[in-house]
């Protein structure tokens, strides 16, 4: 009976796998090469479509270097330091998880708009925040928040500080001590938030269609033109560009794995 009972249990939890993940992936890629390799190329390699594709991939990587320093600076402070409104802090390090992204886009259109008194400050001095490449960092760093600073938080809380001590005993620095003894420890935490992180930014829709301007080959990531090409009625084109964007994203998963798997210890 416990076997049955097992084995139905592993069935069900199986086909839910399948059902929600499996044929969906699937399904895009059979979309994406429904007219073959040259269409597909063609799509992806379009002027429109490959500046979206190249625009996303570079801009996620200058909010995922952001991420991985500020997120490892902001759990370090976290975990070692205790003052007053830290239970607060870090309870609002998971606010973007839960706010609606096209939310998140509307408060930076309320803050940094020209009509706020902070827009129309920073207007006057120059600086312009919103529809333009900046803007789209802004928007990613935001939404990609938690992901480093919830990674490397629970490595930080199981390091040893008996090491740190020791260190400190035979009369190392702080500085020493953290990249030889910290650092490593933390690094795998690093990694795999950085990479999630960049995974997220990739697929970012509703806070940049709403700060970006989506301007064509300038500020229009992979996700919106995936978005025009829909309302153009034209869903090769773009499964195209979202096999492009499922691969990497899948690519990405699987060195996270890799990295993580050995028990938190990268090399």
């Amino acid at each position: 009976m416990r076997i049955v009972l097992r084995a139905t249990v592993r069935s069900v939890l199986v086909g839910y796998l399948i059902v929600l993940l499996l044929i969906p992936i699937a399904a895009i890629y059979v979309k994406g090469f429904s007219l073959g390799w040259t269409p597909f190329w063609n799509e992806v390699t379009g002027p429109l479509a490959w500046k979206s594709i190249v625009l996303t991939v570079k801009l996620s990587i200058v909010s995922t270097l952001i991420q991985a320093i500020i997120g490892t600076l902001i759990a370090f402070v976290l975990v070692r330091y205790h003052f007053r409104g830290r239970s607060l802090l870090n309870s609002m390090v998971d606010l973007p998880f839960s706010l609606p992204t096209s939310v998140a886009g509307l408060m930076f259109l309320t803050l940094l708009g020209p009509a706020s008194p902070l827009g129309k400050w920073l207007e006057g001095i120059g600086v312009k925040l919103l529809y333009n490449q900046t803007a789209i960092v802004i928007g990613l760093v935001f939404v990609t928040f938690p992901f480093v600073v919830r990674a490397v938080q629970p490595l930080l809380e199981q390091l040893d500080p008996g090491e740190e001590q020791a260190s400190a005993t035979l009369g190392a620095s702080k500085f020493y001590t953290f990249f030889r003894i910290v650092f490593p420890a933390i690094l795998p935490g690093i990694v795999a938030g950085s990479m999630l992180a960049f995974s997220r930014s990739m697929a970012e829709f509703g806070a940049i269609s709403l700060i970006s301007g989506n301007l064509p080959g300038k500020t229009m990531v992979a996700s919106v033109y995936i978005y025009g090409e829909t309302q153009n009625y034209n869903p090769e084109g773009a499964a195209a560009i979202s096999l492009v964007l499922l691969t990497l994203s899948l690519l990405i998963l699987w060195f996270v794995h890799i990295v993580t798997r050995g028990k938190g210890r990268l090399a």
